[in-house]
């Protein structure tokens, strides 16, 4: 099954043609494995994950002794660079990506960091009592607003991982009109500011705390 909700033409499609694409992050080469013919683009690397994987890489935020989670990881690159940062992460997507999802959160970790990452499913809105509410102190997403009927589950998901200490890391180019309909209803249920924007990518992140929170933005 491809998973292909883009409309892509115009796109450079031949780098996510490509078998093998290579990064470097945290002193390390990652070579992440892509197969947009069988998965579409929960198999191939989109700019919002390599500038989220920066932006970490950064400073941003503090990582190590960090538990952290990753929504639909895909390639898992954010999480990947998140666990070699010294994150405690549970990297996650839908069933039919996982097998993949591992395969390169496998061959990218040194031995003395795979106990640092996890690979789990995870369906938004579906399977949330595999995961303890508040579990996790920072909640990555790269790329994962793009499908509206999605929304209302990614929301539920958010809201039961958090607790009143997370942080939200969500990267992501504003493409269509349904992309800021996401954030106003963001807004909603959490406090929201912009802490980057890549203008070479076309890519923002947002950070986002229950609203409780809104005052420490």
């Amino acid at each position: 099954m491809a998973l292909v909700p883009y409309d892509t033409a115009g796109v450079g499609l031949q780098k996510f043609h490509k078998p093998l694409t290579t990064f470097s992050f945290a002193n390390h080469t990652i070579q992440i494995r892509q197969d947009w013919r069988h998965l579409g683009v929960a198999a191939v690397v989109w700019d919002a994950a390599v500038v989220l994987s920066t932006y970490l890489e950064m400073g941003a935020v503090e990582l190590r002794g960090c538990s952290a989670v990753e929504l639909g990881a895909g390639t898992g690159l954010v999480g990947i660079v998140a666990a070699l940062l010294g994150a405690q992460v549970t990297i996650t997507d839908r069933k039919v990506a996982l097998e993949f999802l591992k395969a390169n959160v496998e061959a990218n970790l040194p031995p003395h960091v795979q106990p640092k990452a996890v690979v789990k499913e995870l369906t938004w809105g579906q399977n949330l009592a595999s995961f303890s509410p508040g579990e996790f102190d920072l909640i990555l997403g790269a790329d994962i607003i793009y499908l509206e009927e999605t929304f209302t589950d990614l929301l539920q998901t958010l809201d039961h991982l958090c607790s009143e200490r997370s942080v939200i890391l969500l990267a992501c180019r504003i493409r269509y009109e349904r992309d800021s309909r996401f954030l106003a209803m963001l807004q909603r249920q959490f406090s929201v500011s912009q802490v980057h924007y890549d203008p070479e990518k076309d890519v923002h992140i947002y950070k986002a705390q229950k609203s409780s929170q809104k005052e420490e933005l």
